[in-house]
């Protein structure tokens, strides 16, 4: 059975990546209304489905279980690249305007920008560098145990 994370949802980072999904699929419907190029509407629906994904992660807390990859590394990697994206696509956007409806999306296409990277940086501020790592079990039980000399119970020496 999978272990749930109730809090996750109403934590900043949740509730962070489920406006970037409502945000991002506004833009879609935008662009797909307004008719836009198929790079507007490709980048909105991505920018629903990836945070979708790292939000059933973190949710689930598969985050727990599947430990080969660092997962906050790799939302932070997404959230940058997103921005990225997101900044390109949505200059055209707004400057090739073929309607209000596109504009409109480009413009929200820039507050997603923003989301990305308020995402990007809680993220970037959760994860540790120069600090404390968690250590091994077996170190941390070495260092709890008393290894200091004690009397012998039997004495040896020969008077």
């Amino acid at each position: 059975m999978v272990a749930v994370d109730a809090g996750f949802p109403r934590s900043p980072r949740g509730a962070l990546k489920l406006g970037r999904m409502l945000v991002a699929f506004v833009a879609f419907v935008c662009f797909v209304v307004s008719r836009a190029h198929e790079a507007y509407t490709a980048l909105a629906i991505m920018e629903v489905i990836i945070p979708l994904l790292f939000f059933l992660l973190y949710l689930l807390k598969l985050d727990k279980k599947i430990t080969k990859l660092f997962w906050p590394l790799a939302d932070i990697f997404n959230s940058v690249i997103s921005a990225v994206f997101l900044l390109i696509v949505c200059l055209c956007a707004v400057i090739i305007k073929t309607n209000e409806v596109t504009l409109a999306g480009g413009v929200l296409g820039f507050v997603l920008l923003v989301l990305c990277v308020v995402d990007a940086v809680l993220l970037f501020q959760k994860i540790s560098i120069s600090g404390p790592r968690e250590r091994n079990v077996c170190v941390r039980a070495a260092a709890t145990t008393d290894f200091t000399l004690r009397k012998p119970i039997v004495n040896l020496d020969i008077n």
